[in-house]
């Protein structure tokens, strides 16, 4: 399984790619991707999830259609740091998706990210409705932000 650090994402990204973040839910996924410059995240559409090979399809797509390099995923750590079920899935689905391309996984601890994401839509009074509609890809961003936020640290640092 190609499963990386945050330290090493710079060095396994080729000039102009990008890096996707995802928020796995039961229902949707949320996707969010960078800019080329690697500094903002920007939402992009759910996807509604079926089955895993419609799912990773739809997700292959956009990924190729973003030129991205890599992958974030939240990982759903319990507030005490354990690991659960929700932790579990997040790792079968990247397992799984590992049989289908050759992109680098970073896992990225996701606690509060869905709640943040949920302050964000409220304070631009979204409605309950459309935050529903807006929630993964919202978490999803705040996921990847994190990721830039630390790559943008290491490069200042190094």
């Amino acid at each position: 399984m190609n499963i990386i650090e945050a330290e090493q994402l710079i060095q396994r990204l080729q000039p102009g790619q990008t890096v996707a973040g995802l928020d796995l839910g039961d229902k949707t996924i949320g996707v969010a991707v960078s800019d080329a410059g690697l500094s903002f995240a920007h939402p992009r559409p759910v996807i509604m999830r079926k089955k895993f090979t419609q799912d990773a399809t739809a997700l292959l797509d956009l990924l190729k259609r973003d030129n991205v390099g890599a992958i974030a995923i939240g990982l759903p750590v319990n507030m005490d740091g354990s690991h659960g079920p929700r932790a579990q899935k997040s790792r079968a689905f990247v397992r799984n998706m590992a049989q289908l391309t050759d992109l680098p996984f970073l896992f990225w601890d996701e606690r509060l990210s869905t709640v943040a994401a949920e302050r964000t839509l409220i304070e631009m009074d979204f409605s309950r409705a459309k935050r529903s509609g807006k929630i993964d890809s919202a978490a999803a961003s705040f996921i990847l932000q994190g990721v830039l936020d630390r790559l943008r640290r290491l490069r200042s640092d190094g």
